[in-house]
Parts: C-alpha cells; structure tokens; sequence
C-alpha cells in the first residue's frame, strides 16, 4: 500500500518542498532522534490528513510538532490539528523551537517517557523501525 494514495493532488510535492525548507530546530530534533533511537524509522513532514506531521514514527504512532514563533496565537488552529491527528490513531508531543535548539536532552527524554509509556500499554517492543514483522 502506497503511503500518499489516498492524499490530495499536490501533498507530496508541498512535503517534499516543507523538508528542503526545514527550519534548523526541526532538522536538529530530526538528526538526534535518529541517533538516539536508531532502531526506530523517524520521517520528516509527512502528510497526515490536510496535515504535515513535523516528525513522524509510524511504528510508534507517534508524531512530534515542533512549533516556532507562528504558532504564538495559534492555540486553536494548533489543537484542531492536534485532535485531527489523534483521531488518526497518532500521540502528539509538542515543543518549542527554543527547546529543541537550547535543551535537547530535555526533550529527548519526553519523548522517551512518550515511547516508555506506550510501550507499558501493550505497544510494540523491540521492532527495528516500521514495516518489520515478528
């Protein structure tokens, strides 16, 4: 099954362009989850929906928002995007683009707890990345 079927006509060009232009606290937070959780497959600005999903781990349902300085103001637009992709079966961390740049072991360590958590409920352990089967 093709990741971007069902999406409408002009997602995969907008995400690939959104990657080109990532600003540098997305690609940091990127570069680092990779590093600190190698057996895991992190995408960057995936569709979900109308949506890109900053960073996304499909084997985790797990998507993180990195939010910049447009976000200020931005409450409710940001929790229907949040509610929408929940509603995908997704968990939705936040962050700061200051926190990514200034405390990145603070925010490798939420997320951390966000895969521990999931892993206590009955989530997958031990996988190496999406698609992988037992």
């Amino acid at each position: 099954m093709r990741l971007y079927a069902n999406q409408p006509v002009g997602t995969v060009p907008r995400a690939r362009q959104l990657r080109r232009d990532a600003p540098e606290p997305e690609r940091r937070l990127l570069r680092t989850l990779r590093e600190a959780f190698p057996d895991l497959k992190w995408r960057h600005q995936v569709p979900v929906g109308p949506f890109d999903a900053d960073v996304l781990c499909f084997s985790e349902k797990l998507v993180i928002e990195v939010d910049g300085d447009t976000h200020t103001g931005r409450e409710t637009a940001d929790a229907a995007r949040t509610a929408f992709i929940e509603g995908e079966g997704f968990r939705v961390i936040r962050f700061w683009n200051s926190d990514v740049m200034r405390n990145i072991d603070g925010v490798l360590e939420a997320v951390q707890k966000s895969l521990s958590h999931r892993e206590r409920k009955g989530g997958p352990q031990g996988r190496k990345g999406e698609g992988s089967r037992s």
